[in-house]
């Protein structure tokens, strides 16, 4: 793979993991049914272009599936995660059994209990039978590696779940529009850190809204922005290959913001930040 292979790493926290500094996610056109081609082939390139972090959900119409029929013997060169949003630990064990057989693999490196937003969603993860209690019986019996959880409509829900249990990766919204509401950023990145825990960049490019009102430039900024925090990735869903090759590029290319380039982007975005905050309204 020559220099396509020389995408920077970075630690899972303390998991011992390192994975790429740009991840794949199950949106985009990964968030689909009928298109096996075009999304096996977007998955391979990805490899190909030294991305290792890979993600999916149950959630995501057929996006496990062509994970399934993408990575082949290609799976032991990656790190592979997946989510349910199921909140009681038999559904949650059905949700792994469909993943791993629609994924065409023996483990999980990571299980993301997905999009937790209420206080109700914490009382049935945590109680008796909840969900959290199937993740420990799939780390158990080593169908999964690492537990992970995510979040993006409310930062303290999400802090919570932090304190219910020793999550071992965190997957939270990252962009500059975060700092004008409710911003995840304060909340969770420093509990996160002190707690060894991989933390996970999602809506790094507010679902393409930033390009929309910004420009194509602007996609450089919005991603190095997010690699300028303490994240192991950025998480972001491709339509097309040339997206994807688009994002390698930057990330590995990649430049820490200074202070002040960080602080411009944060007031640029101010005035535009409910569109680019859609997640959590």
């Amino acid at each position: 793979m020559g220099e396509e292979a020389a995408l920077p790493k970075r630690a899972l926290g303390k998991t011992g993991a390192e994975i790429s500094i740009l991840g794949l996610g199950g949106e985009g056109i990964l968030k689909s049914f009928g298109r096996e081609e075009e999304a096996t082939s977007l998955i391979r390139r990805a490899i190909d272009l030294g991305i290792t972090y890979f993600e999916s959900a149950r959630a995501y119409a057929g996006s496990e599936s062509y994970y399934g029929r993408a990575l082949g013997e290609r799976r032991s060169e990656i790190f592979l995660a997946s989510k349910s949003h199921e909140r009681t630990a038999a559904g949650t064990l059905k949700h792994l059994e469909t993943t791993l057989k629609t994924m065409k693999t023996h483990h999980l490196d990571l299980w993301i209990v997905h999009d937790v937003r209420t206080v109700q969603d914490l009382d049935q993860l945590f109680r008796p039978k909840g969900a959290v209690e199937a993740f420990e019986v799939a780390r158990r019996n080593r169908l999964v590696k690492w537990i992970g959880i995510s979040g993006h409509r409310n930062a303290a829900v999400l802090s919570r779940a932090l304190d219910l249990f020793p999550f071992d990766a965190v997957l939270l919204p990252v962009n500059p529009a975060e700092h004008h509401y409710r911003p995840f950023l304060a909340e969770i990145l420093p509990k996160a850190q002190a707690r060894g825990m991989g933390i996970l960049g999602m809506k790094t490019l507010c679902g393409g809204i930033s390009v929309k009102i910004f420009g194509i430039d602007s996609l450089e900024k919005f991603l190095r922005f997010a690699l300028t925090q303490p994240i192991s990735s950025a998480v972001i869903g491709c339509e097309t290959i040339e997206q994807l090759e688009m994002n390698a590029r930057i990330a590995r290319s990649f430049q820490p913001m200074t202070k002040m380039e960080e602080e411009n982007l944060i007031n640029k975005v101010k005035y535009y930040s409910r569109e680019l905050i859609y997640y959590k309204l």
